[in-house]
């Protein structure tokens, strides 16, 4: 059966056959109450978009496309790897390999599969015994032992259920070379978690709430949400705490699809609703907000409710700083105007802020400082402590920048207004 495949190297056809010109098409097994099917993440350079197939119709779609409008296929089953390429005269050339998935050294020997595919064996991960239902994998909570590797809180060598399910490691617990990024970003943010912990703990202990009072999360913008589930488990089975945890994103399918996810491996405590940040009103306040790339003003309306909330604590990975850079941009065309005697003489800027201005790719990165460095300082005025740091290194993403905010009561001294009054903005924040 069917596990995964990746379509890549598209050829001229993709968007003549497909509709758009796609780079590179993942597709993933899932299972539903209708049976067996695959979930589909469709690329372009600035989009995804989703698909569902029946099992049928995704073999259709394969035949279709692979060696048409892809030149590479790399299919994955539960027993072997199958790679096709199409070199430049057409031709077609196929790799395979055994897939090793379990730990028996015996199986290895024989040169056969170890495991068979976790879905046979019904919704969750963890069967009424609490044994798990993959074979060759055991369950170690905290996941803190054995493994090789860099000393992650997860670490590679014992299986982590949520990262089988979502593709990012093999049933005997070894990372896939592919996700290995997604491996370290899950890991780097799980440290962040743990800094901040004992501090929401202790705040949430001033406001006489008991031990066993869970920990409540709110993830905006949460999208396929592998840091969600990586901080439900690292809050119950790591640190051996309860928590309510609620992730927001405007995408239907993709909440369908993280629910159905949290079904399958039997979370408790786990909800994914669709809905938009401006206007979200949660049942309880967070102790902890989180927002990772949250595009433009919604890192806005995530800080101004985790504020108005009292959340203890905010992480947050902000994206895509349209607006000031928008507004930086038409003051510039505005002073311009005013200095070649245009009737237009409204523009605020000052004029030392005129050359940070003067080429796209300079303002578009000043854009994005000056309004992360605005963040901070409100949330600083709002009684929080908070700190600048890299999320993980400028190799993998641009948007690496991390706010982290922690409520301390104490409250700053606040000169943003003066530096928008001279630069002629107003960010979400302040109006």
């Amino acid at each position: 059966m069917l596990i995964s495949a990746t379509l890549s190297k598209p050829t001229a056809l993709v968007e003549e056959k497909l509709g758009k010109s796609y780079e590179k098409i993942k597709i993933k097994i899932e299972n539903s109450s209708s049976g067996t099917g695959y979930f589909a993440e469709m690329f372009t350079k600035t989009q995804v978009f989703h698909q569902h197939f029946k099992e049928a119709d995704l073999e259709q779609f394969l035949a279709e496309n692979v060696d048409i409008t892809f030149k590479n296929c790399v299919k994955r089953t539960d027993s072997e790897e199958i790679t096709l390429l199409t070199n430049k005269k057409g031709e077609v050339k196929e790799v395979s390999r055994i897939a090793y998935r379990g730990t028996d050294a015996g199986a290895r020997g024989k040169g056969q599969a170890c495991n068979k595919l976790i879905f046979e064996k019904g919704n969750g991960i963890a069967g009424s015994n609490g044994e798990c239902l993959i074979p060759g994998v055991k369950l170690v909570p905290g996941n803190v032992a054995g493994g090789s590797g860099k000393n992650y809180i997860l670490r590679e060598g014992v299986a982590v259920p949520f990262l089988v399910l979502l593709g990012v490691m093999t049933p005997d617990g070894k990372v896939i070379k592919a996700k290995y990024d997604k491996f370290r970003q899950i890991n780097r943010f799980l440290e962040f978690i743990n800094d901040i912990l004992p501090e929401v703990l202790q705040l949430k202990k001033k406001a006489g709430e008991d031990d066993q009072a869970p920990v409540r999360v709110a993830d905006f913008g949460c999208g396929k949400s592998y840091l969600t589930f990586a901080v439900h488990y690292f809050l119950t089975e790591v640190k051996k705490i309860p928590c309510q945890i609620e992730g927001l994103d405007l995408k239907e399918d993709v909440i369908k699809y993280c629910n159905d996810m949290a079904g399958k491996l039997g979370l408790e405590g786990l909800i994914f609703h669709t809905g938009n940040i401006s206007d979200y009103s949660g049942k309880d306040a967070p102790d902890i907000v989180i927002t990772l790339h949250a595009c433009d003003t919604a890192t806005d309306f995530a800080l101004e409710y985790a504020v108005e909330k009292g959340a203890k604590a905010i992480l947050s990975v902000p994206c895509c700083q349209h607006q000031i850079n928008q507004q930086l941009q038409k003051n510039k065309a505005a002073k311009t105007d005013s200095k070649n005697n245009s009737t237009d003489s409204s523009a605020a800027i000052s004029e030392e802020f005129l050359t940070l201005l003067k080429w796209g790719i300079i303002r578009e990165k000043f854009s994005s400082l000056v309004t992360d460095a605005i963040r901070g300082q409100w949330l600083e005025s709002k009684g929080y402590k908070v700190q600048m740091l890299e999320f993980i290194d400028m190799e993998h993403t641009p948007k690496n920048i991390l706010i982290r905010a922690v409520r301390n009561g104490r409250v700053s001294e606040n000169q943003t207004p003066e530096l928008l009054k001279k630069l002629g903005v107003a960010p979400e924040l302040y109006k």
